[in-house]
């Protein structure tokens, strides 16, 4: 088994709840990322992903809401000493493809189904991507 530690992508960019849709927006193009950890006052509180958005923010007619506003549900973390099988399971679980990870209450990176495929099992990684996402 593979530490998250080991695979995570350490520098992560943020939100704060606060903050515009066009702002997250903006920095999800800027970064190529679709999803922004939304940290207040020190503390992970949850996440927002580019489709959370376009669905629950334009869609809906709330151009100027704010990030928290449109933010997917209770958000669900990994803890650096975990393993590659557990990233798994709660991305199965949960049906997500990218997970913040916590230290102490702190934000010390993230882990997506990518980094799950290149840094521990590529194997894992295809178990998510067949559990996860669109079920057509």
């Amino acid at each position: 088994m593979t530490k998250v530690s080991e695979f995570m992508t350490p520098e992560v960019i943020t939100v704060c709840s606060s903050d515009s849709l066009s702002h997250a927006a903006r920095l999800m193009r800027d970064s190529d990322i679709g999803v922004l950890p939304i940290v207040d006052d020190g503390k992970v509180c949850g996440v927002v992903t580019d489709r959370d958005l376009v669905i629950r923010g334009l869609a809906d007619g709330r151009p100027d809401a704010c990030v928290g506003d449109v933010a997917s549900g209770d958000v669900v973390c990994l803890a650096p000493d975990d393993d590659d099988k557990r990233a798994e399971a709660l991305m199965s679980e949960h049906d997500v493809r990218r997970l913040p990870v916590v230290e102490d209450g702190r934000l010390v990176g993230m882990v997506s189904v990518g980094d799950l495929a290149v840094g521990a099992s590529d194997k894992r990684a295809g178990k998510v991507m067949e559990s996860t996402g669109p079920q057509w």
